[in-house]
C-alpha cells in the first residue's frame, strides 16, 4: 500500500457513503466529511460511531476542506451550492462521486463480486459476505444496508467490512447507470423488473454488466434473468432455481426456521 490519501466525504452519512467511507479509512486512508444531518443535530450515535473509529467531522460549511490534496466524495445527494463543493472547486481539490471511488477500489481487488439486481441487492451482499467470512476468506463487503450478522457492541452501523484477502462483494446500482463502471470477476445478477428506468434500457444495462464478468450467477426463476441466461455464454453461467430442476444449483425441500 503507497502514501495515505486524504478523503473528505460530503454526506458521509447517507446509506452508500458511510460503508464507502468505513472502507477507505479500513484501508489505511485519511477519511473525515461532514453531514447536514448533523448540523442538524439528528441521528447522533451515527456521529459518534464515525468519530469513534477516527474519522473527524465537521460542520457542511466548508471548514473541512483543507486544500487540493484532499480528494472531496460527493453522492447524488449533493448539490452544487453546498459550502464544501463550492470550496473543493475553489482549492482545486480533485472531486470523485461515490460511484466513481466505489468502481475505482471494487476493480482494483484480486476478486469482485458485483450483485445486481432489481430487488434483494443488499441481501444478497450481506449472505456472500457471510459465508465467505465464515470461510476464513476476509473479505472486504460494501452494502447499503446494515448487515445484522456482522452488527457487535462497537460495530453497530455494520453496512461496511473491511478485511485483507482477495474478495470485494459489493451491492452495485443501475438507478443511475454507475453498473456499467464495474469489471467483476463474478456478477450475480437475481432479477429484473421495472424500476428506475425503462424495461429495455435496464436490459441493455445488465447485459452489458453480465458480459464483462468472469463468471455470472443468475436466477432462472425470474422471467428476465432467465431470458439472459439463454443469450450469454453457457460457460460463463452458473444458474440457480427453486422451480427448474436443470439448474447448476437447485433447491428443494427448503425448509425456513427462525
Amino acid at each position: 500500500m503507497g502514501e495515505a490519501k486524504s478523503y473528505f466525504f460530503v454526506g458521509i452519512g447517507g446509506s452508500g457513503m458511510l460503508p464507502l467511507a468505513l472502507i477507505v479509512h479500513g484501508r489505511g486512508d485519511l477519511v473525515a466529511g461532514s453531514d447536514r444531518t448533523l448540523d442538524q443535530g439528528r441521528l447522533g450515535d451515527k456521529f459518534a460511531f464515525l468519530r469513534g473509529r477516527g474519522i473527524e467531522l465537521f460542520p457542511q460549511d466548508g471548514s473541512g476542506i483543507a486544500g487540493r490534496d484532499q480528494i472531496v466524495v460527493t453522492s447524488a445527494a449533493i448539490e452544487e451550492h453546498v459550502p464544501d463543493v463550492v470550496k473543493a472547486n475553489a482549492v482545486g481539490a480533485r472531486r470523485v462521486t461515490r460511484p466513481q471511488l466505489l468502481a475505482e477500489l471494487f476493480n482494483e481487488a484480486k476478486s469482485g463480486i458485483a450483485v445486481g439486481g432489481t430487488s434483494g441487492k443488499s441481501t444478497v451482499t450481506g449472505m456472500i459476505g457471510w459465508i465467505l467470512q465464515a470461510c476464513h476468506r476476509q473479505p472486504t463487503v460494501m452494502n447499503g444496508a446494515v448487515m445484522k450478522n456482522f452488527v457487535g457492541p462497537d460495530f453497530p452501523f455494520a453496512s461496511a467490512l473491511v478485511g485483507n484477502g482477495e474478495a470485494f462483494v459489493s451491492e452495485v446500482d443501475e438507478s443511475d447507470g454507475s453498473i456499467a463502471l464495474y469489471r467483476p470477476a463474478v456478477a450475480v445478477l437475481n432479477n429484473i423488473t421495472l424500476d428506475h428506468k425503462s424495461l429495455d434500457e435496464l436490459r441493455h444495462l445488465f447485459r452489458d454488466f453480465a458480459a464483462k464478468a468472469g463468471k455470472v450467477v443468475l436466477n432462472l426463476d425470474d422471467d428476465e434473468t432467465r431470458f439472459l441466461a439463454a443469450v450469454l455464454p453457457p460457460e460463463k453461467l452458473l444458474t440457480y432455481s427453486f422451480r427448474d430442476s436443470k439448474a447448476d444449483l437447485f433447491g428443494s425441500e427448503v425448509v425456513e426456521e427462525e
